[in-house]
């Protein structure tokens, strides 16, 4: 298992392909709940899940770290061939995420109360929102849950069964969604015990196999799930990881919350061209989670040369994906903002502002594939402050380029991009010779 073995691209593949398809089905979710509640005719309705949604998107997202430090741990416990780590990652993952939905599930009332009055939404809209708040967030332990469970397969390169499990997942909500909310006219309430339901089929199914592939046997101590060194190491870096995640939130809230003040149209615009982002992050995410099995493998296995054959492979084929979904969107921009918008001036707001979502996957690719290199070293704290010295320079051009409207806020957002993949590019060769050791290669100059 510890063998050192070669890095190719067709390892980058076998999991960076199966992530980006997981990637794809992840919209179907939205615009099914979307149908079904609209064909109620309320537009209250509509509204409150959407807004919950919206909540959900960013409070889950917020605890993303379940998912991209058990891949970590999992791959260098892979890497080191220790397969007594790979089951300990598993049980201490698992318990951070029940503690986590626990205590979302007490607070939910606090919770509820700061974000719903932050958004503001009619009295209407806010009641059908926390009425789907209140019901969907008993799914917390099992979504956190999920993202372990999906983090310990592709740590292990099983990304087919983290697909797998995925999609069933995805299919699951979209056909309670359907039936609850349609066939037994449940409303709202419908979509928010769907999505309960689905999390709950998905840590089934995911504990189910991950209890065959461990042999039907935890065969574990309680001294090595619980060593203070491992447990505080792996505490550390989720608390960085969460750190980096709400800055990078924090981020598009901004642009969000600034591109609102601009008006309706304007608001309107962006989120059109937020899907085109959404597209281009699909593909780009899936080589970030090739890069945290591949690097956190070979780190683990204390292998230099493989880990720099892993960021020359997953930088490279990051900025293939970006150019081909570059083109895509500069010859088909137009047609796509006008199968998503049917207004003329949206559409034509979207156009003047198309070249910033055509050019943003050229300049944020480096941002996703070092995010991956640098989350599969655990160089988490590194990350944290790399994140936070990039959103601090996103306000920074966000000021000085405030008299110029939307069009200041779309560069200050490529200014954002180009702060995070710079910045850990410059400080990606201190950590390699501090991980590593001075070798001869340099990733700079050597061969792709």
């Amino acid at each position: 298992m510890s063998g050192k073995a070669t890095v190719t691209t067709r390892q980058v593949f076998s999991i960076a392909g199966p992530a980006m398809l997981a990637n794809l089905t992840t919209p179907l979710l939205g615009v099914v709940a979307t149908a079904c509640i609209g064909r109620l005719d309320d537009p209250a309705l509509l509204g409150g899940v959407a807004m919950a949604s919206v909540v959900f998107d960013c409070v889950f997202w917020l605890f993303g770290f379940l998912r991209m430090g058990t891949v970590a741990f999992t791959a260098q416990a892979l890497g080191a061939g220790d397969a007594e780590e790979i089951r300990a990652t598993l049980l201490r993952a698992i318990l951070i995420a029940a503690a986590i939905g626990v205590l979302l599930i007490a607070a939910q009332s606090l919770v509820g109360i700061a974000i719903f009055a932050a958004m503001g939404g009619s009295e209407a809209v806010t009641a059908a929102a926390r009425q789907y708040f209140a019901i969907r967030m008993w799914s917390a332990p099992l979504a956190l849950g999920n993202y372990v469970l999906l983090g310990w397969f592709v740590g292990q390169a099983r990304a087919r069964i983290a697909l797998a499990l995925q999609i069933l997942i995805n299919l699951v909500n979209i056909m309670l969604t359907a039936w609850l909310v349609l066939g037994m006219a449940m409303g709202i309430a419908g979509a928010a015990i769907a999505a309960v339901l689905a999390e709950t089929a998905g840590f089934a199914a995911g504990a189910a196999l991950a209890w065959r592939s461990l042999g039907r046997r935890l065969d574990i101590g309680f001294e090595r799930v619980f060593d203070r060194a491992r447990l505080m190491h792996m505490l550390s870096v989720n608390r960085d990881i969460l750190i980096r995640t709400a800055a990078l939130i924090g981020a598009f809230l901004v642009f969000t919350a600034q591109g609102a003040r601009a008006g309706d149209t304007v608001l309107a615009a962006n989120a059109v061209l937020n899907n085109f982002l959404l597209v281009s992050a699909f593909f780009l995410d899936g080589i970030a989670n090739a890069a945290e099995q591949i690097c956190g493998r070979t780190y683990g296995q204390r292998d230099r040369d493989g880990f720099l054959t892993a960021t020359r492979l997953v930088i490279l084929w990051a900025a293939l994906f970006a150019l081909a979904v570059t083109m895509v969107f500069l010859l088909s921009g137009p047609t796509l903002i006008a199968a998503m918008t049917p207004t003329p001036a949206i559409q034509r707001v979207a156009q003047d502002y198309l070249v910033f979502v055509v050019i943003a996957p050229l300049v944020g690719c480096f941002a996703f594939a070092y995010d991956g290199i640098f989350i599969g070293a655990t160089w988490a704290r590194d990350m944290r402050n790399l994140m936070l010295a990039s959103f601090a320079i996103f306000l920074a051009a966000w000021a000085a380029l405030s008299g110029f409207g939307n069009t200041g806020l779309w560069t200050a957002l490529l200014v954002f991009y180009v702060a995070r993949g710079g910045l850990q590019a410059l400080r990606y060769p201190a950590l390699l010779r501090r991980s590593f050791g001075d070798g001869k290669a340099s990733p700079a100059t050597a061969p792709l």
